[in-house]
């Protein structure tokens, strides 16, 4: 369960960055 939550934050995160880089 852990786990997956820590999964799902770190792949939420580098979606966000991704974004990010792109608009830029």
């Amino acid at each position: 369960m852990f786990f997956k939550d820590l999964i799902l934050m770190f792949l939420s995160s580098l979606i966000l960055i991704i974004c990010v880089l792109i608009s830029v």
